[in-house]
């Protein structure tokens, strides 16, 4: 039975979880590992599934509407037999048997989530319940990807998991931060009313291969600005921090989450805090030492720093982080190269 670690402290649920398919219990023949992915064709989703994929045990189904997801992320498992593609929006319900539910949908990027802040907030509140449906109807465990903007612009440094957040509930960000605040807050009343089996996962700024080279955020702004030759454009002040992720530690981190006892929230993200001048000095000392640097307007709500305090994951997941980022750049940059049809000089 799963360890409630929300608010700090540590719980027992008294409601035992839903049964799942009889097949679990067959004397006879051990199926597969049924296993969900909503967001699957997107850049973290894409990853994950590459891992999931590696187990022979496992069978994937992505759901994703492709909103800022790709198929090409998913090209070399188009027909493999344990691979399935549905192109769906989560906001509608979705009846599949499964086992594991990774319910990663939600445009991540300012530019995407702010696109159509509505779509974004019916993705947070109504796909959540829609997962959680289907969770409960077929006694899966789920697990949400939540995000360190339910933090807000923190007054804690570095944000611990009983940290409750400094969120603008009206601002232009709200509709994701805000969002996911109430996904998790749907998450623990399933869990609580229901039995759900459920994993939180906040995650931190992540960054490697397969993000949209245009979607707004800082490390592929820098690298493709630097390959295009254009100067890298800091916010002001660029005092304000962040700490980066490189992909393969947070699928890792997730799948350990999945794996393990506890439902979370557990932070999963890199402990080692940038400005956003010094990620834009070593974004030009890797790829383009001549290129300028300039300074522009910020946009509202920017938060002024961010860090994970990983305690937990590292205790009850024993999941630290392994890339540097001055070794994950490197590789972004190759990815890059290759989408933008920029050899090296």
């Amino acid at each position: 039975m799963a360890t409630d670690s929300s608010n700090g402290e540590q719980k027992t649920t008294s409601k035992p979880p839903p049964l799942p398919s009889p097949l679990r219990f067959s004397k006879f023949y051990q199926s597969n590992m049924r296993i969900l992915v909503t967001g699957g064709a997107g850049f973290i989703g894409s990853h994950l599934v590459d891992k999931l994929m590696e187990n022979e045990k496992n069978e994937v189904i992505v759901a994703d509407n492709y909103f800022t997801g790709s198929k090409d992320n998913l090209r070399k498992w188009i027909g493999h037999p344990r691979f399935e593609l549905i192109r769906h929006d989560v906001t509608q319900p979705l009846l599949v048997e499964v086992d594991q539910i990774y319910h990663l949908a939600c445009p991540a990027s300012p530019i995407f989530y702010k696109y159509n802040p509505v779509k974004t907030i019916k993705t947070n509140v109504i796909g959540t319940l829609n997962m959680l449906g289907l969770a409960k109807r077929v006694g899966a465990r789920i697990l949400l990807t939540s995000t360190s903007e339910v933090y807000g612009d923190p007054l804690i440094h570095p944000q611990p998991e009983t940290y409750w957040g400094n969120v603008n509930p009206i601002g232009v960000r709200s509709c994701y931060d805000e969002g996911k605040r109430v996904a998790e807050t749907l998450m623990f009343d399933y869990h609580r009313q229901h039995g759900i089996e459920i994993r939180i996962a906040i995650i931190f700024n992540t960054y490697g291969p397969r993000m949209n080279i245009d979607d707004g955020r800082v490390v592929s702004n820098f690298i493709a600005q630097a390959l295009r030759g254009e100067p890298l454009t800091v916010q002001k002040p660029g005092t304000q921090t962040r700490s980066f992720c490189y992909v393969s530690d947070m699928v890792d981190g997730l799948i350990r989450l999945m794996e393990g006892e506890h439902t979370g929230p557990i932070n999963i993200g890199n402990p080692g805090e940038f400005t956003m001048v010094e990620l834009a000095e070593t974004v030009k000392e890797l790829i383009k030492p001549d290129v300028e640097i300039n300074m522009v307007e910020n946009t509202p709500d920017d938060p002024r720093q961010r860090k994970p305090d990983i305690t937990k994951a590292k205790e009850l997941l024993g999941w630290e982080p392994k890339v540097k980022l001055r070794d994950g750049l490197p590789l972004m940059e190759e990815d890059f190269r290759l989408r933008l049809g920029i050899s090296k000089e």
